[in-house]
């Protein structure tokens, strides 16, 4: 009874907290710190109805026993972390982003190559990973480099179609006036077009952040040495060892949040100038 209390008193001190935030003048600060209180309360909230209705630890582990298990296994944690996020995910996220925004610009060089592109990266992007994967393991084998070939096909189509998309963002008065200049189409496309394109570019590049991190752990039920965050929620299933698997999780929360954060941030410092960045 007494988690339960507290449980209770948690959610009611984080809602009157949020509600005074809310009534702030809107500031940096307040808008960083009501996400912060809604997760702080939520996790007492969680400790307080795991505690209080004594909920098996296999179904639903406390936050306590995961942050305790996160403590005792940073070295697994951190290999896991290696494995499927820097190897498998952000190289294949650098690859398939770059090879995207390269074939994109030559596509909007010569317009009739997207009668004949986009509708293949359409193809690609509607076959399934759980299809995929296996090709891929038997293609590149069972190392980090069948997942970033996964994380490739993953990225490649959103960012493809939303290059494109930025790079015909500018209009037809302003691409005449870059005429008038007497100005080229590299000239035309350095000094207009890719900053117009800028905006949709990041759009990208941060929904490529995600599909990344998803794609590189997916992709490891399917076929992985002994490590690895995929693998490792796969076997910690099985040894019903969930205080792990809420671990893993939370890394890659991390990692994902940090991910988009970053890709944020940069799209802040090269696109201030666009409606969408001011405040």
């Amino acid at each position: 009874m007494i988690w339960v209390l507290f449980a209770i008193a948690a959610w009611l001190l984080g809602l009157s907290v949020n509600i005074w935030l809310a009534r702030q003048k809107p500031s940096g600060w307040a808008s960083l710190a009501s996400p912060i209180v809604f997760g702080l309360t939520l996790i007492a909230v969680w400790e307080g109805v795991v505690r209080g209705f004594d909920i098996n630890q296999v179904l639903l582990p406390a936050p306590s026993v995961i942050a305790a298990r996160f403590a005792t296994s940073l070295d697994i944690l951190w290999i896991d972390f290696v494995q499927t996020v820097i190897k498998g995910a952000l190289s294949g996220y650098i690859i398939g982003c770059g090879a995207a925004f390269v074939i994109a610009l030559a596509i909007d060089r010569f317009p009739f190559l997207q009668r004949g592109l986009l509708p293949v990266g359409n193809f690609v992007a509607a076959l399934p990973i759980i299809g995929m994967a296996p090709i891929m393991v038997m293609w590149f084998g069972f190392g980090w480099q069948s997942k970033a070939a996964i994380v490739v096909v993953m990225v490649f189509f959103p960012m493809l179609v939303n290059t494109v998309q930025g790079l015909q963002a500018s209009d037809a008065m302003q691409r005449d006036l870059m005429r008038t200049y007497a100005a080229g189409y590299w000239r035309t496309l350095l000094k207009l077009r890719l900053p117009a394109a800028m905006p949709f570019v990041f759009n990208g590049l941060k929904i490529g952040t995600t599909l990344a991190l998803i794609g590189a752990i997916v992709a490891e039920f399917f076929g992985s040495p002994v490590l690895g965050m995929g693998f490792r929620i796969s076997t910690s299933v099985g040894q019903l060892a969930l205080d792990l698997v809420w671990a893993e999780i939370v890394v890659a929360a991390i990692a994902g949040s940090a991910f988009y954060g970053i890709m944020a941030l940069i799209e802040g410092r090269v696109t201030f100038w666009h409606p969408s960045q001011r405040t």
